[in-house]
């Protein structure tokens, strides 16, 4: 059996090398680095894959983020509600921008934010609502949009974790994660779905308006060299990542497909352990259809319960597995974002998830030896301890 990576950039690499070194030495030649043709190509390509009218490439999902904010004029003081239980990324930039987070928990199924803690969160001073579409699927969309509509909030999806999926409405209309909310943002750091060899993103909006904002914001507020019309920052994607992004976004329902699968695989193996909760999709469907379009699965995330789940970390680091526990702690504790505010009794589901949850390998090259070693380890060590 081949060494079990969390991510297996290397054999990902491996398949597609001879379209990932073209792709970049044609940046070598024309020595284009940045804002290069590379770069319009990949911008109309993901416009063309998502179906969303404007992609603004930037140069990390942070900054993103951060530019989507900005583009919308937010305030310093405004109130922006997003998850409890995500990466720090997404109340950070928040802070930066002298704006209020307002933290609230999750589903305990789905670990996306929980629609009616954030209903209970708005107040006069509430702007946006940031939902994050953790681990490969969407938020609740169509309730969110609809508080946004009835409060006059702007949503802006954090779609980092979850390119490619598909969100269904109750109509059964469907729509790519991130072309829903008014703005979106995503990364393309190498870990992800769609990753790329360094540091990169973009923003998404079918906003013209907005858009137009936000290509002046990345690029130090210009429209014309010299002339800065509005306060901007310098988040460019650079040629060679967008190159590299490039030849591998036409594999990207391949790449999400076979993360789907190897999750199938997982899912079979822990079927009805009482100690063992698998991911749970937001659609209908109780386990995954055969047809799941609505998660990509970057983290493919158990519940452990009635276990100990830290010890099952150490056994699955002492048997050459890598694993990962995200989050072990809530945002409303890390020391940065402490806040009065606060009352513990409204993260009963947070609190208890970072008590659970673990992740396992999670990526395009895992094989059927290596998810049955993985499933075994898990399932021997709780069985006996």
């Amino acid at each position: 059996m081949k060494k079990i990576q969390m991510v297996d950039l290397k054999g990902q690499y491996a398949e597609i090398k001879k379209e990932v070194n073209d792709s970049i030495q044609e940046v070598l030649e024309t020595t284009a680095f940045v804002n290069g043709p590379q770069v319009h190509a990949f911008q109309k390509n993901l416009e063309d894959y998502l179906g969303v009218k404007h992609v603004i490439p930037c140069a990390n999902g942070t900054d993103a983020l951060q530019i989507a904010m900005m583009g919308l004029g937010l305030k310093p003081g405004d109130e922006v509600i997003t998850a409890d239980f995500t990466f720090a990324a997404t109340v950070e930039v928040i802070a930066l921008l002298n704006l209020t987070p307002v933290l609230v928990d999750v589903n305990p199924d789905d670990f996306n934010i929980d629609i009616e803690a954030v209903k209970k969160a708005i107040t006069p001073k509430t702007k946006a609502i940031v939902p994050v579409h953790l681990f490969g699927q969407c938020a609740n969309m169509e309730a969110l949009m609809a508080l946004a509509k009835e409060h006059n909030l702007y949503v802006i999806e954090d779609n980092a974790q979850a390119i490619g999926a598909k969100y269904t409405n109750s109509k059964g209309e469907k729509a790519m994660s991130g072309t829903i909310g008014h703005v979106a943002s995503t990364s393309f750091f190498p870990s992800k779905n769609l990753g790329c060899y360094g540091d990169g993103g973009a923003i998404f909006t079918n906003d013209d308006d907005l858009a137009h904002t936000l290509r002046g914001i990345v690029n130090h507020g210009m429209y014309k060299r010299y002339h800065h019309d509005v306060v901007g920052v310098n988040s460019r994607l650079d040629s060679i990542q967008a190159a590299v992004l490039n030849a591998k976004l036409p594999h990207l329902d391949k790449y999400n497909n076979a993360r789907r699968d190897a999750a199938r695989a997982y899912t079979k193996a822990f079927a009805n352990h009482p100690n063992i909760i698998t991911p749970k999709m937001v659609s209908e469907c109780d386990s995954m259809c055969d047809t799941c379009d609505c998660h990509v699965f970057h983290q493919y995330t158990l519940k452990i319960v009635n276990a100990d789940r830290d010890a099952l970390v150490q056994h699955l680091n002492d048997n050459q597995i890598p694993c990962g526990v995200y989050y072990p702690i809530p945002l409303h504790k890390q020391k940065a974002y402490v806040d009065e505010r606060y009352n513990e009794a409204d993260f009963t589901v947070t609190n208890q998830l970072v008590k659970e949850v673990i992740s396992l390998p999670m990526h395009t090259e895992l094989d059927s030896e290596q998810i049955s070693f993985i499933t075994k380890t898990v399932i021997d060590f709780i069985d006996n301890n």
